[in-house]
């Protein structure tokens, strides 16, 4: 998923449902995307499954068809397996070496490592 499309799938995810107008609306982005572009992406993510429309009126509602959770495993697994080797060790191995966690947050790490094993 592309960050333009995480972007109008958060929008949708926080609403439940909108139309492209309200999607464009909702857009912390300066300066707003045009309408046509933001109808021109559902309508690409709708092909790729992530997304449905209804039509209501002159309007079309859009509605998310992956959760957000999904979506978050999805974009994870595609990290592990393009820069990690498919190897969530070495994905985690990267993270410690990177970044100084708190003592609780190693110890939260410790636990779950454990409950897993």
């Amino acid at each position: 998923m592309t960050d333009g499309e995480l972007r109008l799938m958060r929008v949708l995810w926080d609403k439940g449902q909108a139309t492209v107008g309200e999607v464009v609306a909702a857009l912390k982005t300066s300066p707003k995307p045009a309408y046509n572009t933001v109808l021109t992406l559902l309508r690409i993510m709708e092909k790729k499954g992530y997304v449905s429309h209804r039509k209501e009126g002159r309007a079309f509602t859009f509605l998310p068809e992956i959760d957000r959770a999904d979506a978050s495993r999805s974009a994870l697994q595609t990290l592990v397996n393009r820069f990690f080797d498919g190897s969530p060790r070495l994905l985690m191995l990267n993270l410690l070496e990177e970044e100084q966690l708190e003592p609780e947050a190693l110890k939260q790490l410790r636990e779950r490592i454990e409950e897993a094993g």
